[in-house]
């Protein structure tokens, strides 16, 4: 059975949805201290949250990519999740989305949250079929990150570093076995209409 091409796949509970970023060693290290986060993370800037795990090593490079060394499990609330996508314009045009260009651009401008779907990876990071979801956050929606949906933070630079071991040596179905398990994620209909994404 072939996976639809605009899926949200996460790792999940009830109430949370883990996401992955990747940092410089000063800004993981003192929002692990500090249990979020803080300083010299900048909230002006836009970042990126991203449910896949894959992904995030596709980005980062295993962990090895300068500012890019530290990866953080990211765990927050799914209501705060699904506000963020229901916020989101997508960060290029889609004539199935939107009226126009303009409307396009316009909602662009306006609104806090993008997201694009770029091709999800496979266990060695070559493009599949089908797409992963990022999530760009700024103004009120990194405030609400920072502030009110984050829960934990785990650093997963060891598990990123371990898979890229085992991958060097040959042992793919060792490596996969450390893979954070991910599965389907329950969007709301209304909310993934304004995503274009499928749900389960």
């Amino acid at each position: 059975m072939s996976v639809p091409a605009h899926q949200v796949r996460a790792r999940y509970c009830a109430e949370t949805i883990t996401v992955y970023q990747a940092y410089p060693p000063e800004i993981a290290d003192a929002a692990l201290a500090a249990g979020r986060l803080v300083p010299p993370f900048r909230r002006e800037r836009m970042t990126w949250i991203k449910p896949s795990f894959r992904w995030m090593m596709y980005r980062c490079g295993w962990a090895t990519k300068p500012g890019q060394e530290r990866v953080l499990a990211v765990e927050i609330t799914r209501a705060g999740f699904e506000w963020a996508l229901a916020h989101a314009c997508l960060s290029s045009y889609d004539p199935h989305r939107y009226a126009d260009r303009a409307a396009w651009s316009r909602q662009l401008r306006a609104s806090p949250v993008r997201v694009q779907w770029d091709p999800e990876r496979s266990l060695r990071l070559a493009p599949l079929p089908h797409r992963s979801v990022q999530v760009g956050l700024s103004g009120e929606a990194v405030r609400r990150y920072v502030d009110e949906w984050l829960v934990g933070l785990t650093d997963v630079t060891p598990t990123a570093r371990a898979i890229r071991e085992l991958l060097d040596s040959g042992d793919d179905p060792a490596a996969e076995a450390l893979l954070p398990p991910e599965r389907p994620y329950p969007l709301p209909p209304e909310v993934a209409a304004v995503v274009g994404a499928t749900t389960p």
